[in-house]
């Protein structure tokens, strides 16, 4: 994560998650700036970071100092074995934890949310030479077909750490999340639900199946003071989800 002065544009900060990264857990989902207690207990200004570690990161906002970070949203095991030639098998996996998705917050319950991914992988070491131009990895990284694959939208305690709550899904999940002032929390899913959660205790309230991958996070807005929640539901390639080409609105009661 770095840190940019925007009205000079010059370096403030940078904080390194993972020294020699070969397992390419970089970090990948939005930054959001909020506030969060620090160690003493006094509420700051912070910016937070879903790591494809499975971990949720709060840093002071002005000087990147790493102030606390979550207990793991999904299993990790084996973490930081080096790859080999046979294939070294690793969790999280290449794609997270948290690949991309932005996450979402709610400052009255002091919760964040994340959507995770869960694909054991083993990671392998070859020796190609460099092809000019082209991708290049000097090995793979691989989804191991017999082990489940599935997904896990969270809710952490920016304030402590802890997990509050996790509702499982049969597929790994991509897109981002929604959390509404009314204590909601909107997902997508690969199999094209779309889902609403209470936003203090996971509980699913209400979903609509949109015939393709909802990968893509929701947006709510106003119209004649009412409130509409939409989202595009048009698949994704890298797990795979049903390809589709529409945007669904919905208008909350």
């Amino acid at each position: 994560m770095l840190a940019i002065d925007l009205d000079k544009g010059t370096y403030k900060w940078h904080f390194q998650y993972i020294a020699h990264d070969v397992w390419d857990l970089d970090a990948v989902s939005p930054a959001i700036l909020t506030q969060a207690k620090d160690k003493d207990g006094k509420m700051v200004d912070v910016v937070i970071h879903a790591g494809k570690t499975g971990h949720v990161y709060v840093h002071e906002r002005n000087t990147g100092k790493l102030i606390r970070f979550s207990e793991a949203m999904i299993p990790q095991e084996n973490m930081w074995v080096l790859p080999t030639k046979q294939g070294a098998r690793m969790l999280p996996g290449a794609n997270g934890g948290v690949e991309w998705s932005p996450m979402a917050i709610n400052s009255k319950l002091r919760l964040a949310y994340a959507a995770n991914l869960h694909q054991p992988m083993t990671y392998r070491y070859e020796e190609v030479q460099y092809p000019g131009g082209k991708l290049w990895l000097g090995g793979s990284f691989d989804v191991i077909p017999s082990e489940e694959q599935w997904g896990r939208l969270v809710a952490v305690n920016i304030d402590t750490g802890k997990v509050a709550w996790g509702a499982k899904t049969p597929q790994p999940l991509i897109g981002g999340v929604l959390a509404t002032a009314g204590n909601l929390v909107f997902n997508g899913e690969a199999n094209g639900w779309f889902k609403a959660f209470d936003a203090a205790n996971g509980k699913e309230l209400w979903k609509y199946n949109c015939g393709a991958g909802v990968n893509a996070p929701a947006v709510s807005y106003m119209v004649g003071g009412k409130q509409y929640v939409a989202v595009a539901a048009g698949g994704n390639n890298q797990i795979n989800a049903k390809r589709g080409n529409s945007v669904f609105v919905f208008a909350l009661p």
